[in-house]
Order: structure tokens, then C-alpha cells, then sequence
């Protein structure tokens, strides 16, 4: 019996602190929901949690600490960042001001302020000088800057390859232009080939009208018929020659400079 007094008793004694516990920290509950959701990925549904919390205790400074980091994963950048420079301000830990400070470095950063976020690793720097993550992002943020300063910052550096991206693009255009014109003269030379060849043929028949006849009749052709023949396979070969010629000219002056 007095075994059974005393579990009650000590029953009666921890629900007892834990009602205290709650009364004297009643954002808890929502800080443990919201740093759950949070673990599990899921940033808005850990914000609600911390503000519930908030509206619990205002002056909770997990709770604005960790509202602060799940604004940042959602990109609200602006408002992650004016959450950690309160933090900064008003808390009395200076773990928890550097770690602030830092938060609100990274923001900042994300807003492309980089003179801004500078300033907020140097502070956190001050308060925590071993933080080697706040060292590395004031290292970084200070490189880029100087960069920025001698006129070589990121954005050139992305104009200059947007430049050069489409120079090349240009340069591809105008040499696919030259095969096409390319191919399109060397159709036009062999056509209009065809047709003088064609044009010579009728010419030879109309000079010498008892040709088939006296192939036929011969078995072969005459040495003046060869001749003609050969005169003009020549005459259309030097035709083709100087059309290939004018051709190449046409096509190196088109080009233009390579950059």
C-alpha cells in the first residue's frame, strides 16, 4: 500500500512540473512541431509552427531564431534576414548574436548586397573568431567585391560570355550561309553546263546533218567531228573552272573577320 502512495505521489509530482513547465514555456510545444517539420523539409509548415510559438512568448528567441532560418529556406531572403539583425540587437548571448549575425550575412548575400553582408560576417566574427564558415563567406564576399571595384565583377564576366555566345552563334550562321550559296552555285554552274553542253550538241548535229548517218554508216565519227568534240569539252571545262573560280571569291569575301 505504501508502494502504491508513492507512485502516486511522485506521479501527482511530475504532472505537477509538467503544467508548470508548460505555463512558464508555452511556445514549446509549437518550437518542437515546427523544428520537426523543418527536419523533415517542410519550411512553411515549420514557419506556422514558429509563429504560433511567438504569439505564445514573443520574446522566445529559438523561436525567432528558427522562424528566421525557415523564412531563408523559402527565399524570403528580406525577411529572414531583419529577423536575424533583431536577433542581434536584443539578445544577450553573444553565441546567439554571432550566429545572428552570420544568419543575416547569408541573407543579405542571397540580396546581392555584398557591402551589406560583409559588414554583418565582420560582426559575427568579432563575437565568434574560430566560426570558420563566417570566415569563409567574409573571404568570399570580400573577393567578390574587389572584383566588382576593378571593373571584373560576375555581371561582366556574364556579358562578355553572352557576347561572346553570340558572336560564335553569328559566325556559325554565316558559314552555313556561304555552304548554302555554295551549293546553290555549283547547282546553277552544273545546269546551266548541261545546257550548253546541250546547246553544242544541237549545234554540231545542225552543222553537220549526215553526222548519224555517217556514224552509222562508218561505225564511228569523223576526225573533224573529234575535234569538235574535244574543242568543246575544253571550252565547257575552262567555263567551269572560272565559275568555281568567282565561286571562291565570292565566298572568303562574304565571311568576313573571325573574332
Amino acid at each position: 500500500m505504501k508502494n502504491l502512495f508513492a507512485i502516486i505521489f511522485c506521479l501527482g509530482l511530475v504532472c505537477c512540473c509538467t503544467s508548470v513547465w508548460a505555463q512558464k514555456y508555452p511556445e514549446r510545444r509549437n518550437i518542437r512541431s515546427g523544428n520537426k517539420a523543418y527536419e523533415n523539409g517542410n519550411y512553411p509548415e515549420a514557419e506556422v509552427s514558429y509563429r504560433r510559438a511567438l504569439e505564445k512568448n514573443p520574446e522566445s528567441e529559438e523561436a525567432s531564431f528558427n522562424l528566421s532560418n525557415s523564412l531563408y529556406k523559402q527565399e524570403r531572403f528580406e525577411e529572414a534576414g531583419q529577423i536575424a539583425a533583431q536577433i542581434a540587437t536584443d539578445s544577450t548571448s553573444n553565441e546567439h548574436k554571432a550566429a545572428a549575425f552570420y544568419n543575416q550575412g547569408n541573407a543579405l548575400f542571397k540580396q546581392k548586397k555584398l557591402e551589406e553582408a560583409l559588414e554583418a560576417y565582420k560582426n559575427s566574427l568579432r563575437l565568434n573568431p574560430d566560426d570558420m564558415d563566417a570566415k569563409f563567406n567574409y573571404a568570399l564576399t570580400k573577393k567578390l567585391l574587389e572584383k566588382d571595384k576593378n571593373g571584373g565583377g560576375s555581371n561582366n564576366d556574364q556579358n562578355q560570355q553572352n557576347n561572346q555566345n553570340q558572336q560564335n552563334q553569328q559566325n556559325q550562321q554565316n558559314q552555313n550561309q556561304d555552304k548554302q550559296d555554295n551549293q546553290n552555285n555549283q547547282n546553277n554552274d552544273n545546269k546551266q553546263n548541261d545546257s550548253q553542253n546541250d546547246q553544242q550538241n544541237q549545234q554540231n548535229q545542225n552543222n553537220n546533218p549526215n553526222q548519224q548517218d555517217q556514224q552509222q554508216n562508218s561505225g564511228g565519227m569523223s576526225k573533224e567531228e573529234a575535234d569538235r568534240m574535244l574543242e568543246a569539252m575544253q571550252s565547257n571545262e575552262d567555263n567551269t573552272k572560272k565559275k568555281l573560280d568567282e565561286q571562291k571569291v565570292k565566298a572568303v569575301g562574304r565571311s568576313g573577320k573571325n573574332w
